[in-house]
């Protein structure tokens, strides 16, 4: 049986050409006299954004009914890769019913500012996180053979310019956070394709960026599938095509086949190029053919109880003091309710602009909560979602209600208008009429839960004030069944923060080199990205990575740690439930070096696994950190290296609430650095070969001007001195090295060794 790929050979270049850009938004060009068919792409990545209208990237035509599911922002919260590949088989069960041949997410961009527009479609502000729940996504998907799209490769970090803007990136920080999430799904999952980001990277266009595209993505993480351009993201198609762009989206007027197919006429490398992005575009046409026919229709009811899983996994429970003597939540069964925001009533489950999703239905909190507790619960509005509305007489209203009743429980949020893809935040408060009315509802009734609904985290200037708050996030369609769930105790919360909340903006790591100006954003934090900020500095902050309550207790016992024969390390802790029910521990490993030679964060998460541990029970976690994970990028060599030595392994339930620790021993990997007369002597002498050849001569120089009589200083302090001495500039003091000598052993240094 033949494949699209075997009539290759047969095609023109104007053909091939064609193959390269789509035919419209969302689908790519056929070719009859081959047989070749139009497949579709469409949006994604918490749901399915078919539209049924005429095309448009904007989403302003009704996409056909799909499952919502709660977006990054909720399902990387869960801390759940096996639960991320269960909502990534649903999507792709959805696809396929409706012929989509690739959904286009997820999207796993580092949440380097809490301002970013975008964070809600984003998982976390750590690169492991991140790149373990989006391979669970891609691994669901792609077993009911429909295709991902892995994105937005790489930097895109903010909204502002985000067409145009530079992301200017060091090395280190580029690889160990930017880009190490992406390296992690194409290694464990192999998406069908990778979408390239907007914007540039280091002055360079991802686009048309022949380091990112090929060099990293192709020939270091051997990526197979086929690399498209996020919706008008291509500045040159023919520069992009030569970097390894295989896929223009969406289409257009033919102008840029135009152009690559007059370039393949006269350009040998270009036409090289064109027949290998052609064959990988007939490569995904092969693989969307070869999926069963899937026959409908969807399963409403059993994807909406999933989506309500979800959302209950999702949520974090920050706060849950003691009133009365007892912790607040779960709601007492015989607690008269004040039931207290707009957001209980008109949910926001999802966030704005390209992944916007047709819900097949959606659960408010209010229906939720009504339908369970009956005339126990009374709802007031609190507030209007416009601003000009009278917010005065609402708030008034909702206080009197809150007064008269057990617990007032207060959901408080952003708005689309506050929270989108297309623009960034600035800044992280909640409305202010939202908080007057907080004051006013805690003043009238102390016993207050806060419910909190928004897509990145926002300040919570109460936090010392209510007993209970809940980070609720954007849940999807089955959120506000989901709320209630965890609200009555028919769900024990068990999500965790897959971003700090922090107490300020001015806090934030990349507070001052966000979002830049003149075309270029700064990322001037470095691998300090994140609660390797906070911690590394010991600041404060409002909760941190990786927190989350529960409604029952978890002790954990000593840490055993090992390193196995590949060089990871297998980490088990027992962990027993002290409490008297049952429930989820997500169980953290954090890791880093006892001592280094470049600057590391204080600790750093390397495994995590979320554990259901039933009430009085006892359970052996077993986490891998894997070798390729403790390796920092030195930029001496252009490499990950693992430097040798101890590394302090942390079991622990937040980056801050640390339950165990062991220390363990690491091979070290080889680096033998090449030596420049900038070298200083510290490195030389640190060299296998240099080292030994001038090692005399520094101890007599020591001797001659460092020692512990009449020498210029001691003999420690001249070692300190002359470590920095660049070797090139030894031969200007006529200390025994002329610049031969310097030359020649640079060159035995550098000679090819054994």
């Amino acid at each position: 049986m033949t494949s699209p790929r075997d009539h290759l050979p047969e095609l023109s270049t104007e053909e091939k050409a064609s193959l390269t850009s789509g035919k419209d938004f969302w689908t790519l060009k056929p070719i009859d006299r081959i047989g070749l068919p139009s497949i579709m792409v469409t949006d994604g990545p918490h749901g399915l954004r078919k539209q049924a209208a005429e095309s448009d990237h904007l989403g302003l035509s009704e996409s056909v009914p799909a499952t919502c599911f709660p977006p990054a922002s909720g399902l990387g919260s869960a801390f759940d890769p096996e639960l991320a590949e269960r909502v990534g088989a649903a999507l792709g069960v959805e696809s396929a019913i409706e012929d989509v041949a690739v959904i286009l997410g997820p999207g796993i961009n580092i949440k380097r500012s809490p301002l970013c527009g975008r964070n809600f479609e984003y998982v976390s502000e750590d690169p492991i996180v991140a790149g373990s729940i989006g391979a669970g996504l891609v691994k669901g998907i792609q077993s009911q053979g429909v295709g991902s799209s892995l994105k937005h490769f790489a930097a895109n970090n903010q909204e502002f310019e985000r067409m145009t803007a530079s992301s200017d990136v060091d090395p280190r920080p580029l690889r160990e956070i930017y880009l190490r999430g992406f390296e992690r799904v194409v290694k464990d999952a192999q998406p069908w394709t990778v979408m390239c980001s907007y914007n540039k990277i280091n002055g360079v266009y991802a686009s048309q960026d022949p380091w990112l595209l090929t060099q990293v993505l192709r020939d270091e993480w051997g990526f197979e599938g086929l690399v498209v351009s996020d919706w008008g993201a291509v500045n040159d198609r023919v520069a992009a095509l030569v970097a390894g762009l295989d896929l223009e989206m969406p289409g257009g007027d033919g102008a840029p086949d135009r152009a690559v197919a007059t370039a393949a006429a006269s350009d040998p490398a270009v036409a090289a190029a064109l027949d290998v992005s052609a064959g990988r575009v007939l490569d995904l046409v092969g693989r969307a053919q070869a999926r069963p026919a899937v026959a409908g229709p969807l399963d409403v009811d059993a994807h909406h109880a999933l989506a309500r899983e979800v959302a209950g996994r999702s949520i974090v429970l920050l706060k849950n003091d003691a009133v009365d003597g007892a912790p607040l939540l779960p709601l007492a069964e015989d607690a008269s309710i004040a039931l207290i925001g707009e957001f209980a009533r008109t949910p926001r489950f999802q966030g704005g602009g390209s992944s916007h999703i047709n819900p097949t239905r959606v659960d408010s909190a209010l229906d939720a909560l009504t339908a369970a507790a009956g005339d126990r619960v009374d709802f007031a509005p609190g507030f209007a979602f416009d601003a000009a509305a009278e917010q005065d007489a609402l708030r008034d209203e909702a206080v009197a209600l809150a007064a008269s009743r057990d617990v007032a429980v207060v959901f408080l949020g952003l708005t689309d208008a506050e929270e989108s893809e297309g623009f960034d935040r600035e800044h992280i408060d909640l409305a202010a009429h939202q908080l007057a009315l907080l004051d006013a509802v805690v003043a009238a009734n102390p016993r207050t839960v806060v419910v909190l609904s928004n897509g990145s985290v926002v300040a919570l200037p109460f936090a010392d004030r209510v007993p209970a708050i809940v980070e609720a996030w954007l849940l999807g369609q089955a959120g506000g069944s989901a709320t209630v769930d965890v609200l009555l105790g028919a769900v024990n919360p068990s999500g965790r923060l897959a971003e700090t909340i922090p107490q300020r903006i001015e806090d934030t790591p990349a507070f001052g080199n966000f979002p830049g100006s003149n075309g270029h954003v700064r990322y001037g934090e470095g691998i300090f990205v994140g609660y390797r900020w906070y911690d590394a500095r010991d600041m404060a902050v409002t909760y941190p990575f990786g927190h989350g309550l529960s409604y029952t207790s978890f002790a954990y016992g000593a840490v055993s740690a090992e390193v196995t024969e590949s060089g990871d390390i297998a980490v088990t802790v027992p962990v027993t439930n002290t409490g008297s029910r049952d429930g989820r521990e997500v169980v953290q490993v954090y890791v880093a070096p006892v001592a280094s030679a470049v600057e590391r964060a204080s600790r750093e998460l390397k495994a995590f696994a979320s554990v259901a541990i039933a009430a009085g029970s006892t359970t052996e976690v077993a986490l891998t950190v894997r070798r390729e994970d403790l390796a920092y990028w030195d930029i001496r060599v252009d490499r990950f290296v693992v430097e040798g030595g101890a590394y302090r392994v942390e079991a622990a339930a937040s980056s801050r609430d640390l339950r165990g620790s062991v220390t363990v021993e690491v091979a070290g990997d080889a680096v033998l650095v090449p030596l420049t007369p900038e070298s200083t002597l510290t490195a030389v002498l640190a060299h296998p070969v240099a080292g030994p050849m001038v090692a005399g001569a520094f101890a007599a120089l020591q001797e001659q001007f460092g020692g512990e009589g009449d020498g210029i200083m001691s003999g420690e302090a001249m070692a300190k001195m002359m470590g920095s001495f660049p070797i090139g500039r030894l031969p200007a003091f006529g200390w025994g090295l002329d610049r031969d000598g310097v030359d020649q052993l640079l060159a035995a240094a550098n000679a090819p060794q054994g």
